[in-house]
């Protein structure tokens, strides 16, 4: 279905925030013959809906909303509704067509896009083939789920986007290069499950894309993708890490060594295979890789890290403070855990319980030295998967500031204070970007 499909139709825009504004502006402009929008979540955070959106569409709220939705031709959800909403299960129970601004837009810019997504690594792997093809010559809009609808995107030649899981789960078209990075269970409560979950990320790939790209050295998306033909970023036959001229690790093309390991200023094995996959995809898009090496080291090794991603802070006391408040479970905290193998590490857990499984989390430390804080409100619950571990000291803190302060007393010289919390920030902060912010000013206020 594409926008200029919605002409002439009943349409309803299930959401308020920013999907939703862009959705009402674009189907605005191709003349349907009803366009309302509908927040049944509306509070004191709810932006006005005024002047030119409610010139467009009026805005129902509450419980009148379903009726409204109900009775449209075509709904168009945001990405934040989830499958598990009860309306949107009635919704499909009476068969009402439900799609999402992300849909209409892939329609019309499929074949001129290459689209990431993954459990983990998303958004730097999508940031890192948007400033590599800059730097190839090859301009480029970057969007999706960083924060700009694609609705609300420019017209250009090459599109560059992050996509969530909730954005690919009702694609009808996938785009030219569907790249997916890591898989592993997450946003189980909206999607329904597990299943479901592996379901709607790979959406991504179900419709036609020209090249697919993967991270060939995650498990789980091997299994899932069985033996659908792939390129598998890490692997001997593409971009891979191995010995180069050297003796030190470098990455390379097949056979031809590109550059050194230690260009790319990003730390962990997974960012490794993001950068992997990254250049797999400039390949796939018809770059001279070999040919234009010393190029790209130039640009990986200027390439800025994505904020609250594995961001370490500056200390006086020669402890090294890092905030990965982004990795919100326990498999992305895992990849955090592993980029300091080797220090003394301390890292701070806790946040929004969803109800995790951290077993995962518990098996991946059994034969680690490292201490744990949990704060509240999961970080009690992951202390306790945590118990009987040998080697695994574990504590807790009221808050996450008091967390902070007791990880100075026990993390040694020269060793890691990590907050990777395994979970959500909502409930205790504003945002992530909030539990950012509090992390910061915690260790600047406790520097001994």
């Amino acid at each position: 279905m594409r926008l200029s499909d919605l002409r002439g139709r009943h349409v309803a825009v299930w959401g308020a925030g920013r999907e939703g504004r862009a959705a009402v502006t674009a189907i605005a402009a191709h003349g349907p013959a009803d366009l309302v929008a509908v927040d049944d979540s509306a509070n004191f955070l709810t932006l006005p809906w005024e002047g030119p959106l409610a010139a467009a569409a009026p805005l129902v709220t509450g419980e009148d909303g379903f009726a409204r939705l109900a009775a449209a031709d075509v709904v168009v959800r945001s990405p934040g509704v989830p499958n598990t909403h009860p309306w949107m299960l009635e919704l499909r129970r009476r068969a009402v067509p439900v799609t999402q601004g992300s849909a209409l837009w892939m329609a019309d810019h499929a074949d001129r896009t290459v689209g990431v997504t993954g459990s983990k690594g998303k958004s730097t792997t999508s940031s890192l083939i948007s400033h590599l093809l800059t730097a190839m010559d090859r301009p480029n809009v970057f969007g999706g789920n960083i924060g700009v609808p694609l609705l609300d995107l420019p017209e250009a030649g090459l599109y560059v986007l992050e996509l969530s899981s909730y954005q690919c789960a009702d694609l009808t078209d996938s785009p030219r290069v569907a790249v997916v990075t890591a898989l592993f269970p997450e946003h189980l409560d909206a999607h329904g499950g597990e299943r479901e979950y592996y379901r709607d990320k790979l959406n991504l790939l179900a419709h036609g894309p020209h090249t697919v790209v993967v991270n060939g050295a995650d498990p789980r998306l091997a299994l899932e993708l069985g033996d659908r033909a792939a390129v598998r970023a890490g692997s001997p036959d593409t971009t891979h890490v191995a010995t180069g001229p050297d003796g030190t690790p470098w990455f390379h093309l097949r056979d031809s060594p590109l550059f050194p390991r230690a260009v790319l200023p990003l730390v962990g094995r997974h960012n490794e295979s993001n950068l992997c996959v990254a250049l797999a995809v400039l390949d796939a898009l018809g770059v001279d890789v070999v040919a234009r090496k010393d190029s790209l080291a130039v640009a990986v090794a200027g390439f800025q890290g994505l904020a609250h991603r594995l961001t370490e802070i500056a200390d006086p006391s020669g402890l090294t403070f890092v905030d990965d408040t982004l990795a919100t479970s326990p498999y992305a905290a895992m990849h955090a855990i592993d980029a300091y193998e080797g220090r003394p590490l301390t890292v701070i857990v806790g946040g929004t319980d969803r109800g995790l499984d951290y077993a995962p989390l518990r098996d991946h430390l059994a034969e680690r030295e490292i201490t744990v804080i949990g704060i509240p409100d999961s970080g009690p619950r992951i202390v306790e998967a945590l118990s009987g571990l040998p080697a695994v000291r574990t504590e807790l803190a009221e808050d996450l500031v008091a967390a902070v302060g007791l990880a100075r007393k026990l993390t040694p010289a020269g060793g890691v204070v990590l907050l990777s919390p395994a979970a959500p920030s909502y409930g205790r902060f504003r945002n992530f970007e909030h539990r950012s912010e509090v992390f910061a000013q915690a260790v600047a206020d406790t520097v001994r």
